[in-house]
């Protein structure tokens, strides 16, 4: 028998060529991909930019930063009426939610606007 073209043992030898590449390939693929992995956790443990005195307690001021904040010329003196604008809010809220759960517990009916509740008019 004559060896033609596209018989079996040429297509054969392409074919195992073209899986070793590829298998090749894809070791290589998981290889470097493995390499990078532990490159970066390796280099994210080495250093974590802290200098901690106790665990948890790891803030350190930047060189020309105080240690202490207040009085220094970086403290921001806030005036005390804009802190309490928050609990003002806060306190504004209990009382219209008071009035809303009376209002439910009086009628069985949930009204969210405070100014349809006929008691808060």
């Amino acid at each position: 028998m004559r060896a033609t073209k596209g018989t079996t043992k040429g297509t054969t030898t392409r074919t195992n060529t073209r899986l070793v590449d590829q298998g090749l390939k894809f070791s290589c693929l998981i290889a470097g991909t493995a390499a990078f992995g532990l490159a970066m956790v390796v280099g994210a443990a080495a250093y974590d930019g802290t200098n901690c005195k106790a665990p948890g307690n790891c803030w350190e001021p930047k060189p020309g930063y105080p240690a202490q904040v207040a009085g220094s010329k970086y403290d921001p003196k806030h005036d005390p009426r804009e802190l309490n604008k928050q609990q003002e809010s806060i306190k504004g809220m209990e009382a219209r939610n008071a009035q809303r759960v009376d209002y439910f517990q009086k009628t069985g009916k949930f009204v969210y606007d405070v100014s349809k509740i006929p008691s808060a008019n």
